[in-house]
Order: structure tokens, then C-alpha cells, then sequence
């Protein structure tokens, strides 16, 4: 499966940006997927992860109550929807495809990764 992930730009703090992730290759309705970012000099780190289905989400407790991950199987598609933006958000976000339907917030269970998109909040 490849996955491209766009939407990434220069927000102002406070902001907002909607990160969508598209499959392609096969459907990702059976994988769990995800949301991680990497700040310059920092590891990269996990943001936010849903179920295959759909039903389950978790979240970095630093993106808790601002950041909110979707999905529409239909369209093979996963979006993160990001509110309330602040400079420490400031990285490339990429999308990862995990192996099982399960939401997972770790890093070696996800063997599916795209590009990175930029995302930018300037203070």
C-alpha cells in the first residue's frame, strides 16, 4: 500500500489545518492507522491513531482535545483534523498504515509509511 499525505502549510497560532492521508494500492479499511510527526533535531513521535473500523481513536496527550483523526474507508482516506495550533506543533506529519485492523500508538507496529506533509505555526 503507498500512502501520500497533503495539507500541510504556514498557520498562524491559534489555526487550524485538516492533514488528509490517501491510500492507494489496496484498501486500508482492515489497518489501523495513524498520525506521527518529527520536529527538526526531535524523534519522531506519535500524534493519533484509529481502528480500522473506525470506532476507536487515541491521542498524544499533547494534541488531546485539538487534534481529531477520521477516517472514510470509502474513499481509502484518513484525515487529522487540527485545531488550536501552536508553534511546539510546528513538524512534518506523516501518515503509517499498521499491520492489524487495532488502533496502536506504537511505532514498530506500523509498516506502511508516506511522505510527510509540513506543518508550520508561527507565533
Amino acid at each position: 500500500v503507498q500512502l501520500q499525505a497533503s495539507g500541510g502549510g504556514l498557520v498562524q497560532t491559534g489555526g487550524s489545518l485538516r492533514l488528509s492521508c490517501v491510500a492507494s494500492g489496496r484498501t486500508i479499511s482492515a489497518n489501523g492507522m495513524g498520525w506521527f510527526r518529527q520536529a527538526p533535531g526531535k524523534e519522531r513521535e506519535f500524534v493519533a491513531c484509529i481502528s480500522g473500523s473506525g470506532s476507536n481513536q487515541y491521542y498524544a496527550e499533547s494534541v488531546q482535545g485539538r487534534f481529531a483523526i477520521s477516517r472514510d474507508n470509502a474513499k481509502n482516506t484518513v484525515y487529522l483534523q487540527m485545531n488550536s495550533l501552536k508553534p511546539e506543533d510546528t513538524a512534518v506529519y506523516s501518515c503509517a498504515a499498521a499491520d492489524s485492523s487495532w488502533y496502536t500508538a506504537a511505532l514498530e507496529d506500523y509498516h506502511y509509511w508516506g511522505q510527510g506533509t509540513q506543518v508550520t505555526v508561527s507565533s
